[in-house]
Order: C-alpha cells, then structure tokens, then sequence
C-alpha cells in the first residue's frame, strides 16, 4: 500500500512512515495484581488527562523501573494514539490499572503493604527527604489543581521538588520524571548499602 492510501486508514493528522497496525490497548492489571509482592514504586495519577502527558509519564515510568502505572478509569484516555506514540513503546512495557477511585486504591495498595507520597508544591518537605526505601505509590495530580485533598488524606507523605531557579512551574510530565528518578536513586542506593 502507498502511503496516501495508507494515510486514508488513519485519523486525520496522523504520522506514519509506511507502515500502519491497528493492535489492541494492552489488559490493564487489578490493584492487587500490580500492587503484589510490595516491592520498588508505582505511579498514580490523579485527573491527569492529556494524552501526550500520560504518554511520557509511561516513557519515563519504563525508563526508571516504575512497577506500573495506576489511571482513573473514566478521566484518563485510552492507551493509544498520540498516548502510545508519545509513550515510544513503554505502554506495552509498563503494567497498568484503571481504578474507579484512587483513594480506595491507594488504601488496598496501604493494605498491601505499599506507603503512598504525592507530590505537591505547597509541601513542607524536600521528595528526596520523604521518600525511602519502603514500596512508594508516588502521586501526580494534574497541572492546575494538583493533587486533590481526599486523594492528599490517603497518602503517607507529600513531597516538592525544590525550584531554586524561582520559576515555580514544571509540567507534570517533567515532574515525574524527577520523582520517578528521585525514587530510583532510593533505590539503587539502598541496593549497594545491602
């Protein structure tokens, strides 16, 4: 098939370089599936919901050995389009849950044995002070509202990445990659010391 005509089968605006698949989102996990054994960091977000957003927050979960992703069921998009183009692969490499309430996930992820940190720019401490080595849900809330209040109650900690350029604004997608980078420094430090 040529190009024009492959261009034909797919959304408007869509990018292609000859070749087109058409494959199904990958099976999300259940919290209990992708929260056990309790071990290493999971990401949770909390209404975020653009797409490109989503899709490297996944890429940079997959880079530093997040054990999964958990998105709300009905505010996250499907894992596909622009998500998985900008994802570069990492949605079919890094688990996934949807959840209808992140609040009772976070709670059976408690129940399980995991301690939860969200990050927020009005904390009182450091991420890299609040995080150790113990199984970490780190929660992202969305760019303007953040993380929500009953999703803040059920998390053990909240954690800022300090700015000391004075410019207080990074995208959330660029904020996990710190947290997410943060939590896996924990970790191969933690590695070496036992």
């Amino acid at each position: 098939m040529e190009g024009q005509e492959i261009a034909k089968q797919l959304p408007q605006g869509a990018v292609h370089q000859g070749l087109a698949l058409k494959i199904d989102e990958p099976e999300p996990l259940t919290i209990a599936e992708l929260g056990t054994p309790a071990k290493g960091f999971l990401v949770m977000l909390d209404q975020i919901t653009d797409p490109q957003n989503i899709g490297a927050i996944f890429r940079s979960a997959a880079a530093f050995g997040a054990k999964g992703v958990i998105l709300q069921d009905r505010h996250a998009p499907a894992l596909s389009g622009v998500l998985a183009k900008t994802a570069v692969g990492a949605v079919d490499k890094a688990p996934y849950a949807r959840v209808v309430n992140l609040s009772r996930a976070l709670e059976e992820l408690a129940d399980l044995g995991w301690r939860a940190v969200a990050l927020a720019g009005e904390a009182e401490q450091s991420l890299d002070a609040v995080l150790d080595s113990q199984p970490t849900v780190l929660v992202l809330g969305s760019e303007g509202e953040g993380v929500r209040r009953l999703v803040a109650e059920h998390c053990d900690a909240l954690g800022k990445i300090p700015m000391p350029g004075g410019f207080e604004s990074l995208n959330v997608s660029a904020a996990a990659a710190i947290a997410l980078y943060e939590a896996s420094k924990v970790r191969a430090v933690d590695e070496i010391v036992s």
